[in-house]
């Protein structure tokens, strides 16, 4: 039996009242969800989701993962979520929302999923951007169908996973040098963004497994 990846994860409450992030994992699926505004609903409704997400095999792909965050729900609130499912040749990646995944070799991170904001609809349809619309997501676990789910594969043995409250006050060119440098990266990306003022929620996770051989894959289209 193949090991199960290595991870691990730091979290930081920052300015809010309530700390609406939330991370789980099962049988080496990890799933990072961050609650839509500031309350408990919102981090019972976080909790609620990443919980069933990473219960889902890797076997079932992302879309059953968050299919099942969705089923789990409460009554009130709601996420965005990214979850990870380890395979043979690397990592399924399923999202909603503005939480983000990379991939990192060591040197170079590379952005894998798409942000579901205003912003980037913008962006992709060549409108102006108002700094407000990088948090307002077009997408989330309650509202989402199966359909507009972001869905990408990767053959990368670590990843990186990220709630807004890092990548959206540190640069990219910063978190790679953060990476590079750092003994415990998730732990110093945190710390960096709490450092740089960040107003979030602030939580990153990184995980590992060992390289396999490279085998045939076809990659997931990207649904959003």
């Amino acid at each position: 039996m193949r090991p199960l990846p290595a991870w691990r994860t730091t979290s930081a409450q920052g300015p809010r009242t309530v700390n609406a992030d939330a991370v789980a994992t099962s049988g080496g699926v990890v799933a990072l969800a961050d609650g839509v505004g500031d309350s408990a609903d919102a981090a019972r409704a976080a909790l609620a989701a990443v919980t069933a997400a990473a219960r889902v095999p890797s076997a079932a792909g992302p879309v059953a993962a968050l299919s099942a965050a969705h089923a789990a729900l409460p009554p009130e609130g709601d996420c965005v979520l990214v979850v990870a499912q380890p395979y043979s040749g690397g990592y399924h990646i399923g999202w909603v929302g503005d939480v983000r995944a990379y991939a990192w070799d060591g040197v170079a991170l590379w952005q894998l999923t798409r942000d579901h904001t205003l912003a980037q609809y913008f962006r992709d349809h060549g409108g102006q951007v108002l700094p407000r619309m990088e948090h307002l997501v077009t997408t989330s676990i309650r509202t989402a169908a199966a359909t507009h789910y972001g869905l990408t594969t990767t053959g990368a043995a670590t990843l990186l996973l990220t709630t807004d409250g890092v990548h959206k006050i540190l640069t990219h060119e910063l978190m790679t040098d953060i990476l590079r440098t750092a003994t415990d990266p998730a732990a110093a990306l945190v710390a960096a963004a709490v450092s740089e003022g960040t107003k979030d929620n602030t939580t990153a996770v990184m995980l590992s497994r060992a390289p396999a051989p490279a085998l045939p894959t076809t990659p997931l289209p990207i649904a959003a």
